[in-house]
């Protein structure tokens, strides 16, 4: 049977909502210097437009404490409070953007499952500082933990690539899965001697069954794209070894330069020369399934230009 050519992109005011005000580094204007973007180089008329589905309490309890919905659930009701340790803070409808976001991590994973969708892309998922039982880093609801415990349980994948080129080390991914030999963790990011969350060292390569399958790449204050570079051919041959069977990119912009929460200096190759290779990695070992998530990013420009060059290599590289 022949796949899907179809590259999907979820928006809609139900999943871009999510943000916290216009002060806040994780905002909505983020995800309008996307569309920007995307309009000035003609590519939203290539991609579908997917509207985004709100998961279930049963669904979020895959990944998330019964305790901590619940809490996310009262702080929503009164509209104020800090679900974390200070950078993550409550408003009024938080629980139900939150969960817009998992749920459409999630329809995006069944579509890609059931061949209507080929490549898809969620610019605000990718929240991968949340744990299971709080919140953390600006992620209310970890969309890409549940996702992954649907395409483990549900679908009964056992070999998942998750590659996470965000200038912030995925703890609320590594740690959780740790121990779980069918995820297969990559990392690039800033050493954590010097970013949040001050983990992520090259050290950790998983645990017990899941030991070397598991791989983080720090880099320092200051690299650049001839860095990124160098080490992305470790992580793409680290992938390849296990021909993981679906991929999941956060391709986070915060390690672009002129970002104000990392020390990173990308330009937009980076995430171009990402998104092209984890395509034709997708292809060549996962049927093409590929779904990539936003993560971070705080200066709209830099935003706009790493995500649409995701979406530009999303179109562009070969379907065979």
């Amino acid at each position: 049977m022949s796949r899907s050519r179809i590259v999907g992109i979820y928006t809609g005011d139900k999943i871009d909502s999510y943000g916290f005000g216009g002060d806040h580094p994780f905002c909505n204007a983020r995800i309008h210097a996307f569309w920007d973007e995307m309009h000035l180089r003609d590519m939203s008329i290539q991609v579908r437009m997917l509207e985004p589905v709100m998961a279930s309490e049963e669904q979020l309890l895959l990944f998330h404490t019964r305790d901590y919905i619940d809490k996310v659930k009262y702080h929503s009701v009164i509209g104020e409070g800090i679900l974390d340790q200070g950078d993550t803070p409550a408003y009024h409808g938080v629980f139900e953007d939150a969960s817009y976001v998992v749920g459409s991590a999630l329809d995006a994973v069944h579509k890609i499952m059931n061949n209507e969708l080929r490549r898809a892309f969620i610019p605000t998922a990718g929240l991968h500082h949340s744990m299971p039982d709080t919140a953390s880093g600006f992620c209310v609801f970890n969309d890409v933990g549940v996702a992954l415990r649907v395409l483990m349980d549900a679908y009964g994948l056992e070999r998942i690539a998750y590659v996470d080129i965000d200038a912030h080390h995925g703890d609320g991914i590594y740690y959780p899965f740790e121990a779980e030999p069918r995820v297969i963790f990559a990392d690039i990011h800033e050493d954590g001697r010097y970013l949040f969350p001050n983990t992520g060292f090259a050290d950790e390569v998983g645990v017990g069954e899941a030991e070397g399958r598991k791989l983080n790449l720090p880099l320092l204050p200051l690299s650049a794209d001839k860095e990124f570079m160098a080490v992305w051919d470790k992580l793409e041959a680290f992938i390849r070894q296990w021909e993981p069977q679906f991929v999941i990119l956060n391709c986070g912009a915060d390690g672009l330069n002129d970002d104000p929460l990392s020390h990173l200096h990308y330009s937009p190759r980076a995430h171009a020369r990402a998104a092209e290779r984890i395509c034709r990695l997708a292809e060549e070992y996962a049927h093409g399934r590929l779904l990539a998530v936003g993560g971070g990013g705080y200066d709209f420009h830099s935003v706009g230009k790493a995500w649409s060059a995701v979406v530009h290599a999303f179109l562009e590289t070969p379907m065979p």
